[in-house]
């Protein structure tokens, strides 16, 4: 049976899987700040509900300016997107009947994105999915032959981060053969500014840098994302977007969360403590674990055969992993979890730890 090529949405799992909701669940599928929201939203919805009834501005404004003021970077340089799935489907049009590098595991939505659009898509896989280290030979040669190589930096869904010295690599590679890179740093918030690539785009125009507003800021029901790169490539995409796409209370709530500077210190802290606990504990039970340096991790039981059985006897208890039946080279094998609040860091533990003990 297919089961949701995202996490989140957890109803959807229990209705394809034939299980009974039970009363309470939790969803470790989804990978948003536990936190939740930045207050400023409750606290000032009287001034922003006002703008439900208003047409947004036609250039995303304050979000546009807000996110080229947080980058340092020109206007020109920046497409919004309602979310970064927007900002994928509208690359791959960029690359119609061409041919894209992809490295899995990895996130669904690329494939998905470049299928429709009949793009050639080479898949090559990492030796060892704990450290997610890049095959930098394997990518080099494909360049060759390549239009656009897409990374996820950090990766979704080991949360690894490739080194800084092999994305520079890669960027005097994919320069030198003409081949386009897309950096996904959608989840590069959990780790700071100073880890982004988006200071090389001014010398690399062939580089283009996706960010997501969604998981930091836990507003993924706003759905706001953008990308940073040339105005070359921006103004083409630009015109292939529909007026009025990114929404005023969208563009109001982006450009205020790029202020909070204190609450994202905060979730970095408590993602880093979190992310330590479960994997010591995963750990002292025989799990293999990735090295992940975001807001959720992935493992591997001690024996991954039980691998069905534990996801269901999971469902069954109210926990909801994130299942990787659709990644390619993980085939179920691992799972995610995206780090929540103690009180539900606790009720996994338990669960999982009093399986792990009967099996």
């Amino acid at each position: 049976m297919s089961l949701p090529n995202h996490g989140a949405n957890p109803h959807r799992l229990y209705e394809q899987l034939s299980i009974q909701k039970p009363l309470q669940i939790i969803d470790f599928s989804e990978n948003v700040n536990p936190a939740g929201p930045p207050m400023f939203i409750q606290e000032n919805w009287g001034e922003l509900f006002h703008l439900i009834s208003r047409y947004p501005d036609p250039q995303g404004q304050p979000f546009l300016s807000a996110v080229a003021d947080f980058h340092g970077v020109s206007e020109a340089q920046i497409l919004l997107g309602n979310g970064a799935a927007e900002i994928f489907s509208l690359l791959a049009l960029l690359f119609h009947q061409k041919k894209a590098i992809v490295i899995d595991p990895t996130f669904s939505e690329y494939e998905a994105t470049l299928a429709v659009n009949d793009v050639e898509i080479i898949h090559l896989e990492v030796e060892d999915i704990a450290t997610w280290k890049l095959p930098i030979e394997s990518i080099i040669r494909a360049m060759q032959q390549a239009d656009i190589l897409y990374l996820c930096t950090p990766n979704n869904p080991t949360g690894v981060l490739p080194s800084k010295e092999d994305l520079l690599f890669l960027m005097e590679e994919g320069k030198k053969a003409n081949c386009s890179i897309v950096l996904d740093e959608a989840f590069i918030d959990w780790i700071g500014e100073d880890a982004s690539m988006i200071p090389y785009i001014k010398d690399n125009p062939h580089i283009m840098i996706v960010r997501s507003m969604t998981k930091m800021y836990a507003i993924a029901g706003v759905r706001l994302g953008y990308m940073v790169a040339s105005p070359t490539i921006i103004e083409r995409l630009q015109q292939k977007t529909s007026h009025w796409h990114i929404n005023g209370l969208a563009a109001a709530i982006g450009a205020a969360c790029l202020k909070e500077s204190k609450y994202r210190d905060e979730a970095i802290r408590y993602a880093q403590k979190s992310r330590k606990e479960l994997t010591s504990f995963l750990q002292r039970h025989g799990c293999q674990t990735t090295k992940s340096m975001t807001n959720y991790v992935s493992f591997q039981l001690p024996q991954p055969k039980q691998s069905k059985l534990f996801f269901h006897a999971m469902l069954e208890k109210g926990i909801v992993l994130r299942h990787t039946e659709n990644f390619r080279g993980m085939n179920g094998e691992w799972f995610r979890v995206g780090m929540k609040d103690e009180k539900a860091m606790q009720a996994l533990q338990k669960e999982m730890g009093s399986w792990l003990k009967q099996n």
